[in-house]
This record gives structure tokens, C-alpha cells and sequence, in this order.
């Protein structure tokens, strides 16, 4: 419980600093967005009457402490595009970016973790040199490239999958709906199950090399048991933590993926956001990406006692 307590209150103290970052940072970038908003054909006189009805006059440290206690309260305010609140604007293309990136996690550990298991168990052979080959390939190669080859092959040639869009599931057709996510979920995957995979595969490799690993060989354990029970349990530490960090990034790393495949998600909000200079939603998806960093952070650490009870947490 003090630990829990001690990393909660070093996150809000992580998150004070990041929101002041996050805030005049945003309002460092070029442009107005109430031209953006009214056009180029927009007068002076009514340039600075919408920007008083913002707010948007004051002095940037007086909307910085306006912001604060908006955000304290759960009001991340106003799009200044959309004229709607920004948690409604981030909720509406939430789905589309928590579905694709559990989908991809789904990809990565089927993918990533048991092939980095064989890849270990049959480390030196050209099997163990043929994965590990594949996997430096899918991490080296761009992720649009990626994404739009499968398109090509899967919807164009195949027919198997549709190639863009994403209609929700709570509409007509229902969980039917997420087969438009399982081309771009494959695209994200591609990378990252390589990268767990190489983890998983050189922290096997790690503890395999430990003493209790050859005592237990020598007591005549069987090998299953060995690898299962006693080698990977312990290399799972290093990949829960990668698994953390891959699934917060997966939300902000979708980007150019849901754009190859056009679907209506974080990512693309925040592309038309800053195109657009609006500085609420920036923000707002900014913070809520930073909050989830910290909360999976804080799982991530607290998870090391299940997995190893030898694990002290300070």
C-alpha cells in the first residue's frame, strides 16, 4: 500500500509538470485558429470578438490556470473547431483506437511470445537464426508499407477483408464490424510482435544461463517443466514491461496506420487538431495519453510481485 501510494503521488507530480508542458508548448505552434475557424476572408474586428468569447485574449497564464482547474474538475473544455467538449470529441474516436490497439496486443502476444519461445529453445539452430532474421526484417520495415501490402493482397487481390473504414460496433452489423480492424491491427502488430519477440528470445536466453536453471537440469526436471516453470516465468518480467509501454504506445503510434486504412480514430484526430490549431483537443488527447502511460506504468511495476515474489518494491 506505501508503495502504491508513493508512485501515485510521484505520477500526479509527473503529470503537474507534463500539463505545463503540454499547455504552452501547444500554444507555441504557428498559427491562429480562429483564422483556421472563420477562414481568411474574416474581418479583424471579427477575429477579436470571437477571440474574447474563448477567452483567448488573456494572457497565456491566466488560460494556463483556467485550463487547470477545468481539467481538475474533468473538463478538458471546448473544441474550438467542433464547438463541442473535448471529451465527447475524444470519446467518439476512442473505440476505433482501443479496439485496434487490443486487437494488435492480441497479434503480438500470439505472435511475438511463442515464436521468441521456440526461437530460444532452439537457440543456435537455423531455425533460432531464421526467426530472429523474419524479425529484424518486420522491425526495420515501415509500417505503411506494411499496411498497404496486406490491402493489396487481403481486399485487393482476395477479396477476403475489407480495405478502409471502420463502422462501429454498437451500429448495424455489430462485433461483425471488426474485421475492418483486422488488416490494420496485423499492420501495427507486425513490428512490435518482432520486438517482443527478440525480447522474449534474449531473455530466455539470460536466465537460461543462471545456476538454478542448470541445478534444475541436473535434478533431472524435465525440460518442458524447465522452460515453462522455471526460465520463462522469469523472463516474462522483462516483456511484461515492454507489453506496458507497447500498448499506451500503440495509441499514439496508429497514426499513419489509420491513415492507410482511413479509420476515424485518435490518431487522425489529432493530424486534423493541429492542422486545424485546435489547442483543447491537442491538449486533451495529449494528457489523456500521459495519464495512461502513468496508470500502466504504475500496473506494469505493481505486476513484478505476482510474476517474481523475490521482486522488493521500493
Amino acid at each position: 500500500m506505501s508503495y502504491t501510494l508513493h508512485r501515485t503521488a510521484a505520477a500526479l507530480v509527473t503529470l503537474a509538470f507534463a500539463s505545463v508542458i503540454i499547455f504552452f508548448f501547444i500554444h507555441l505552434i504557428p498559427g491562429d485558429p480562429l483564422y483556421v475557424l472563420l477562414g481568411d476572408v474574416a474581418t479583424p474586428d471579427q477575429v477579436e470578438r470571437l477571440r474574447s468569447k474563448l477567452a483567448l485574449d488573456q494572457p497565456i497564464f491566466v488560460q494556463y490556470l483556467r485550463w487547470l482547474a477545468n481539467v481538475a474538475s474533468g473538463d478538458l473544455g471546448n473544441s474550438i473547431f467542433f464547438q463541442m467538449p473535448v471529451t465527447q470529441v475524444i470519446r467518439d474516436g476512442a473505440e476505433t483506437s482501443i479496439l485496434l490497439a487490443s486487437i494488435t496486443m492480441i497479434w503480438i502476444t500470439l505472435i511475438g511470445v511463442p515464436v521468441g519461445v521456440i526461437a530460444a529453445m532452439r537457440h543456435g539452430s537455423w531455425l533460432d537464426q531464421g526467426l530472429s532474421g523474419v524479425a529484424m526484417l518486420l522491425a526495420s520495415v515501415p509500417t505503411f508499407w506494411v499496411g498497404l501490402y496486406l490491402i493489396l493482397i487481403f481486399a485487393a487481390w482476395l477479396g477476403w477483408l475489407p480495405s478502409s473504414g471502420y463502422p462501429s460496433i454498437f451500429e448495424e452489423g455489430g462485433l461483425a464490424n471488426l474485421r475492418y480492424l483486422l488488416l490494420p491491427s496485423l499492420t501495427l502488430a507486425a513490428p512490435n510482435a518482432a520486438l517482443i519477440l527478440r525480447l522474449t528470445r534474449a531473455s530466455m536466453l539470460d536466465v537460461a544461463r543462471e545456476d538454478y536453471i542448470r541445478t534444475a537440469r541436473a535434478k533431472g526436471i524435465r525440460p518442458a517443466r524447465v522452460v515453462f516453470r522455471h526460465i520463462l516465468r522469469n523472463a516474462l518480467l522483462a516483456v511484461v514491461s515492454a507489453f506496458g509501454f507497447t500498448f499506451a504506445a500503440l495509441i499514439s503510434e496508429a497514426v499513419v496506420t489509420e491513415t492507410v486504412f482511413a479509420l476515424p480514430g485518435i490518431g487522425q484526430l489529432v493530424v486534423q487538431s493541429i492542422l486545424r490549431r485546435d489547442y483543447p483537443v491537442i491538449q486533451g488527447i495529449i494528457l489523456v495519453t500521459v495519464v495512461l502511460y502513468l496508470i500502466i506504468n504504475l500496473l506494469v511495476d505493481l505486476s513484478y510481485r505476482v510474476l517474481d515474489p523475490r521482486v522488493e518494491l521500493q
